[in-house]
């Protein structure tokens, strides 16, 4: 079975793994057919994403097609297409008797903590299979980015009341932006790529963007006039722009960190105190977010196909790889055909 294999950071190499088709109980095995990139794997080849180890095979944004099932259907059929919900959890720990299983103790991503999806097929746990046959098999792929952005959302508790700006106009960030929309609130994005702002008008419908320059806090306050964000979502896992952050929210406001990075966040005590701050992370997704955003785009309601920049075939992949780093290539997503 080929399947590409991350030996170290920047070496990919394509191996021949056993095609193994025995099913635990609960298990179904399931042919890849989609595998987006992810912002994980693109730290991991760099060598910059925290809990990884190395050989590992990538891949937990996946569409996939239902091959064999072992024990309970969750009224699944051979043949369906699905997403997968990536998050391993233990079902035993303190969160995840309280519901919180996206940010089990115990937790393994499929890609980061074992290995993903860059094979041909793969076993999984049923009941982290999402159907969906009126989607195609690129949306499938991209569910679980959603999901970041949905998650996100959800912790902020947002309303139409709201002034929200998105900090990094990434796939996460994107996804971030597609549920502030829904929520109603007004919105401002922010980028230092000018094509990511420009794209977030024309395909995504922002009325307000700014570019993070030198002034980007003055243009901020002029927007509107003189207010600042009452939430603000920091999607860049930069450690400068998130401790920024604290400085661009309102008193009284929250701050949500989608993204992260290998250190500390410091800030400014007194200020954090004196505008009474909530600060929020976010970490994954859970179950419910994924079934919601496929109803959503079966439905209408959400479209993110223009996100998909980049298409590269399984073969191809590792001599591509490294030019999805070069911002002359204006990759906004990449998806990777398997079948």
């Amino acid at each position: 079975m080929k399947t590409l294999s991350l030996n170290e950071p920047g070496q990919f190499e394509f191996i021949d793994t056993p095609f193994d088709t025995t099913l635990q109980e609960g298990e179904t095995l399931v042919k890849v057919l989609r595998v987006g990139i992810c912002g994980t794997d693109l730290h991991a080849y760099r060598g910059k994403q925290p809990f990884f180890e190395y050989p590992r095979v990538l891949g937990h944004e996946l569409a996939v097609e239902v091959v064999e099932i072992n024990g309970d259907t969750y009224g699944l059929k051979i043949g369906d297409r699905c997403a997968v919900e990536p998050y391993l959890d233990c079902g035993e720990c303190q969160a995840c008797r309280r519901g919180l299983t996206n940010c089990c103790e115990n937790l393994r991503v499929l890609g980061v903590h074992m290995d993903g999806g860059m094979t041909e097929y793969l076993k999984v746990p049923t009941g982290k299979l999402h159907p969906s046959n009126r989607l195609k098999d690129d949306q499938l792929a991209i569910i679980e980015t959603l999901a970041i952005g949905g998650h996100a959302v959800e912790r902020a508790d947002l309303g139409p009341e709201d002034i929200v700006m998105v900090i990094g106009a990434g796939p996460i960030g994107l996804s971030v932006i597609e549920f502030v929309k829904m929520a109603g609130a007004t919105l401002v994005v922010a980028d230092r790529e000018e094509h990511r702002l420009r794209f977030c008008e024309e395909k995504m419908g922002v009325k307000h963007t700014l570019l993070a320059d030198e002034w980007f806090h003055e243009r901020l306050l002029q927007l509107f006039d003189g207010h600042l964000p009452t939430v603000v979502f920091d999607a860049t896992g930069n450690p400068a722009s998130m401790m920024k952050t604290f400085e661009y929210c309102a008193h009284g406001g929250k701050i949500v960190f989608v993204g992260l990075f290998q250190g500390e966040v410091t800030f400014h005590d007194p200020s954090f105190h004196r505008k009474e701050l909530t600060l929020l992370a976010s970490r994954n997704a859970t179950h419910h977010t994924f079934r919601t955003i496929i109803n959503h785009i079966e439905n209408g309601r959400m479209g993110p196909t223009p996100w998909i920049t980049h298409h590269f075939s399984f073969d191809e992949l590792p001599d591509q790889f490294p030019t999805l780093y070069d911002p002359a290539s204006r990759v906004i997503k990449a998806v990777v055909s398997l079948h």
